[in-house]
């Protein structure tokens, strides 16, 4: 007999849960509703909600679309998508996370006070192409610079000022790494200040969730595979108990692993449903 635990602090973060309610909301009216990209990074939740009514459009369909009701997910947009929907009579349904809300408002802010006669980069600590990232760029017109790596950091201007900003899901260590390397790289002429914009309801999953990942024989990590959040968390998993396993889905459970544990750990995401993690959870005991 196995036992199996799903984690208590995994599941959908705050900025999720309220852009799914509020879809919900909203198709529960009998209205098209719009999403523009993914709601959230499940592919299993996408499907329920197209089940719904959601339909999900990407840029160019939401460029063309008119006298129409769209919901912006949590992730945020870029000022031109506002522009947009005032353009073509599109009420927009706004889930952007306070988090990231307040995010682009403090990148803005940098963006439009002047620099006098000083050169002043602003840089985002983060994932090239992520719709998060997207939005807090185009809070700069396009001229912030996206570092992803550390070693990316090489490029930056070091006899310019500098401001450091961080997506909210990343690893609150690996920025660490960034801010030192550049206090230890910057011009004595030039200035550097960073924000610690990482939201600790997602940084504090990490010592939760290695913590569970070390208290049970086997575990897994159920996961959209397009999930930044989710890929950081899976790595911290591993890292604790190399018997992890990353899944979409109840239906890529690999029985076999099931025969020499005897303690099973299931976890997730921020984008992970509680009612996908369930649904593995009685594929294992054979519901």
């Amino acid at each position: 007999m196995h036992n199996i635990e799903i984690d208590k602090s995994s599941g959908f973060c705050f900025g999720v849960t309220t852009a799914i309610r509020k879809a919900e909301e909203e198709l529960a009216k009998g209205e098209t509703l719009y999403c523009l990209g993914d709601i959230v990074h499940n592919g299993q939740e996408c499907e329920r909600l197209k089940g719904l009514g959601l339909i999900t459009i990407d840029h160019e369909e939401f460029s063309r679309l008119k006298n129409a009701k769209v919901l912006l997910r949590a992730h945020g947009e870029p000022p031109q998508t506002y522009e947009t929907a005032r353009r073509n009579n599109i009420e927009i349904i706004d889930a952007t996370c306070p988090v990231v809300l307040r995010l682009q408002k403090r990148i803005k802010q940098e963006y439009d006070t002047p620099a006098g006669n000083r050169k002043k980069q602003i840089v985002i600590y983060g994932k090239k192409g992520h719709a998060e990232v997207l939005g807090l760029v185009g809070q700069t017109n396009g001229e912030a610079i996206v570092i992803e790596k550390l070693d990316e950091a090489e490029r930056l201007d070091f006899s310019t000022d500098i401001r450091l900003y961080s997506q909210t899901t990343k690893s609150l260590d690996k920025f660490r790494e960034l801010v030192a390397y550049i206090e230890n790289h910057i011009s004595p002429d030039a200035s550097f200040q960073y924000f610690d914009t990482i939201c600790r309801q997602v940084a504090n999953r990490m010592p939760n969730i290695r913590e569970f990942a070390a208290s049970h024989d086997l575990i897994f990590f159920v996961c959209g595979h397009k999930s930044s959040n989710g890929k950081i968390l899976f790595q911290e998993c591993r890292k604790v108990n190399p018997n992890s396993y990353q899944i979409d889905r109840p239906e890529e459970i690999d029985r076999t692993l099931l025969e020499k544990a005897r303690s099973i750990g299931i976890c997730g995401a921020t984008s992970t449903p509680k009612w996908l993690m369930e649904a593995c959870k009685k594929v294992i005991l054979n519901e």
